[in-house]
């Protein structure tokens, strides 16, 4: 069996795919990719089904050794180094490198066969929040790979637009608890450039900038969350949840970011800006 060698975790590099669908009502979240559109690229770049598991990688720092020969792409955040968006064929012994990127977070390695890791409950994917699946790589871990299951797709170059390093606008919809705020509250949550924080992770962003009012004070009890959700919490400053988030919680939602604009949230970095449309 072919697999790869960790030379380098880089600051932070898991194991995702698309996640565990259809366990939130057992308190089992979803996780996965942070940018699902990335890995399901990355994976078709290599002939691999777009779920197959395959690396996430956080601000680059990744080096890996081929133990055979496998066929690997990249794609997400693109990091110098190594070829972006496009197969690259490593022979036995060769090492790939990543950079830092110089736009988006976080970057996606497939390789052909898929990263086949034992799954639990259903997927290869490491939730930081709830400890399941396999941990953060290390120095020295060996991941072994799969067979290949379908053909090369015989695309030499991806081209697709990459992670923004401006201001993102994001389409939101109104949420289940728009009315504990008042109207000045909903326009300040359009009417702002918010800045993310330091503290965000693949739980969710957390946002910088004016708190929301409120039009209602206290709390609710838990109900059911979902990436994508706008969770204010008592500081009156948004949470944009992201793939590991909670599956419950007791802050109101004002509202969510449409589920085709998340994959971008998760390309979000410290200090950049980000803006709400409906």
């Amino acid at each position: 069996m072919s697999a790869l060698a960790v030379v380098a975790p880089g600051p932070l590099t898991t194991v995702q795919d698309l996640g565990r669908p259809g366990r939130a009502a057992l308190g089992i979240g979803r996780s996965g990719a942070c940018d699902r559109a990335a890995l399901r690229l990355a994976n078709r770049l290599v002939g691999n089904p777009e779920g197959a598991a395959a690396l996430e990688t956080t601000l680059g720092g990744l080096a890996v050794r081929a133990e055979q020969d496998v066929v690997v792409a990249l794609a997400g955040a693109r990091c110098p180094g190594a070829d972006h968006l496009a197969p690259v064929h490593l022979r036995a012994g060769d090492e790939l490198r990543l950079g830092v990127p110089a736009a988006g977070v976080r970057t996606y390695l497939a390789v052909r066969g898929g990263v086949d890791v034992p799954p639990v409950l259903g997927s290869r994917s490491s939730d930081l929040l709830s400890g399941l699946g396999p941990d953060p790589l290390r120095e020295g871990d060996l991941l072994p790979v799969g067979p290949a299951s379908g053909p090369m797709p015989g695309v030499d170059l991806a081209a697709v637009p990459e992670p923004a390093d401006g201001v993102v606008t994001l389409p939101v919809l109104e949420g289940p608890r728009r009315d504990w705020f008042t109207d000045a509250g909903w326009a300040g949550l359009l009417g702002q450039t918010f800045a993310v924080s330091h503290e965000s992770n693949r739980v969710g962003l957390r946002l910088e900038g004016e708190p929301l009012e409120r039009r209602r004070e206290g709390e609710l009890p838990s109900e059911g969350m979902v990436r994508g959700a706008l969770q204010v919490p008592p500081s009156g400053l948004p949470v944009l949840f992201l793939a590991d988030h909670p599956v419950t919680g007791g802050y109101p939602v004002i509202g969510y970011v449409r589920d085709d604009a998340v994959d971008a949230c998760g390309q979000l970095r410290t200090g950049q800006g980000v803006r709400f449309t409906i």
